[in-house]
């Protein structure tokens, strides 16, 4: 697909201060793709959490990561808008992307950043992502060059969680770079998996189950191969877009997280819930 490659002085971005401390570790950026349009929440960024649009909540986490810069990525100009009037800078995407990675190859061509620059994509809808673990998958890409990409995971210890397929599972290999990403258990406990979830209280000892976290950072280079990509057969397969960058021969590190996020917002009942953890914490 074809990208505009408009200078850093592009009239749709507004400039933003550097707020990266001293100690921020290594130089990186942060991306938030939004959309407006979601079948199950529709208007979802600028839907109004603690009396504050969501999507600005999402910006002031990405802010206290210690980010060089953060840019939200859109292509409606009602989510321009709002974030432009909280001090955002924000860079206009084309509608036509499919997925948030082929949205960010747009921004970093956009902006002209270098190939060997950083960026983190945060997701839109995480109003409570901990600025710790921005910080920490873009470390883990900085640390380890042979790298593209970088992610993190937890550990479950909930059978049902192992079972569910909307808790994506990771498998990784020695040097905890991925081996491949799956809706189903992996790895497959052969004694104790035969008869699948049923009866299953507790999870076998001796070895750990991870579960995905869909927070990812990647070297400029490799987003902008990515849109040039064709889809591979097990990420049409399983619905998830980072097995195409595995199938293409790309490594995956995967660091377990200094910090587990809570869930994102997809519902009315997210909304709900989110709602009242901030009442709670008093944020």
């Amino acid at each position: 697909m074809p990208v505009d490659n408009a200078p850093p002085s592009h009239p749709n971005l507004v400039p933003q201060e550097e707020t990266a401390p001293d100690n921020a570790g290594p130089g990186f950026r942060v991306a938030i793709p939004a959309r407006y349009a979601s079948t199950r929440l529709p208007g979802k960024p600028l839907r109004l959490l603690a009396g504050r649009p969501l999507i600005e909540h999402v910006y002031q986490r990405a802010r206290a990561s210690g980010a060089s810069e953060v840019v939200i990525a859109t292509d409606d100009p009602r989510i321009q808008q709002v974030a432009e009037g909280f001090g955002a800078t924000v860079c206009m995407t084309s509608p036509a992307h499919l997925s948030g990675t082929d949205r960010l190859a747009e921004v970093a061509a956009r902006l002209g950043w270098p190939e060997d620059a950083i960026v983190v994509n945060v997701q839109g809808d995480e109003p409570h992502l901990p600025p710790a673990l921005i910080q920490q998958v873009a470390a883990g890409l900085a640390t380890h060059p042979d790298a593209d990409i970088a992610t993190v995971c937890a550990r479950i210890a909930d059978p049902g969680e192992l079972f569910n397929p909307n808790v994506v599972k990771v498998t990784r290999d020695a040097q905890d770079y991925a081996l491949y990403f799956s809706r189903a258990p992996i790895p497959w406990h052969r004694e104790t998996f035969g008869a699948g979830r049923e009866g299953l209280s507790k999870l076998p000892t001796g070895m750990a189950w991870f579960r995905h976290i869909g927070l990812y950072a990647y070297r400029v280079a490799v987003l902008a191969r990515y849109p040039h990509w064709s889809p591979a057969p097990t990420e049409q397969a399983e619905s998830l877009e980072q097995l195409r960058a595995l199938w293409h021969g790309v490594r995956i590190y995967v660091a377990e997280a200094v910090e587990v996020p809570p869930p994102g917002v997809d519902t009315e009942v997210d909304l709900a819930r989110a709602a009242a953890h901030f009442q709670r914490s008093g944020e």
